[in-house]
């Protein structure tokens, strides 16, 4: 059993607001051209560091190691 096809009505989103959202769309592909420094991955190029988001995860967990061992070795 097939539905009957719709007549087209007028969109629901406005054809200037769908622009605009293609357009950030593509700048924020743009940006996504650093490399990373540990591992050549590519960067948000978001920060001060040139980490990929795998490194950047790394990193942070590092930091809370060291944090909880510290006041072990008090």
């Amino acid at each position: 059993m097939k539905r009957k096809l719709q007549p087209k009505g007028e969109p629901v989103v406005p054809a200037e607001l769908l622009e605009q959202a293609r357009r950030s769309i593509s700048t924020d592909r743009l940006k996504k051209t650093g490399k990373c420094s540990v591992c050549g991955g590519e960067t948000s190029g978001t920060g001060a560091e040139a980490l990929c988001w795998v490194c950047r995860r790394l990193k942070i967990s590092a930091w809370r190691e060291i944090e909880q061992q510290a006041p072990a070795q008090e």
